[in-house]
């Protein structure tokens, strides 16, 4: 894919972004291999081009972070949860949502699907928006290899054979509604179920959820 000048440009800032972010971690030749494939994560379906660096740079950050975690660079012993649907665009998305919110700063979440959409599902954003919390910024995204070692649990919502399996991590299944096509009043039953989901498993790995 050609890429426009403005493009190359905003590429070549978020490399160096990360490069001063990951300084002494990772050298200059891995942070542009992995802006480079996250930018071609999103290039074949996005409808918004412009988006396509920052999009590329967000995505390539989490995965360092990860790659990091993987490599033994990060010894915050934060836990990581993962979160899995289809799309990436509302059940996973919400219960990302969720975790940050309540999480704060005591552990990481992540989310990625099996099929990426092309948006956040607009249903999923106004009834999170109901709860105070704003999931528009987020963006559907696959998982990666190093997403998936880096994680402690791993949490699937429909997404079936197509997750992924590595042992020795915790892995658990919510069953819960997909609010693909379906409306806010609709998704606010899924939605509160996934906050439930997410309190417990808060408490489960010994992490203060906010008041």
């Amino acid at each position: 894919m050609t890429l426009s000048i403005d493009q190359q440009l905003a590429l070549k800032t978020a490399a160096s972004r990360l490069q001063s972010q990951f300084h002494g971690i990772f050298g200059t030749e891995t942070i542009e291999r992995f802006l480079n494939t996250s930018y071609d994560q999103f290039a074949s379906n996005s409808t918004i081009p412009n988006f396509l660096p920052l999009l590329a740079e967000r995505f390539a950050r989490q995965r360092l972070h990860a790659l990091a975690k993987v490599e033994g660079h990060v010894t915050d012993n934060k836990p990581i949860v993962l979160f899995l649907c289809v799309h990436n665009a509302g059940r996973s998305q919400m219960a990302l949502g969720f975790f940050e919110d309540l999480a704060e700063d005591r552990a990481v979440a992540w989310s990625g699907g099996s099929e990426p959409g092309n948006q956040i599902n607009p249903a999923a954003v106004e009834a999170m928006l109901e709860r105070g919390i704003n999931i528009s910024r987020e963006f559907p995204k696959p998982w990666t290899d190093e997403i998936v070692r880096a994680a402690d649990v791993i949490v699937s919502m429909g997404c079936g054979d197509a997750c992924p399996v590595f042992p020795g991590k915790r892995y658990l299944d919510w069953t819960l509604d997909d609010p693909a096509g379906k409306d806010v009043a609709d998704v606010r039953p899924v939605r509160d179920e996934i906050e439930r989901h997410v309190r417990e498993l808060l408490q489960e790995l010994g992490v203060e959820a906010r008041v």
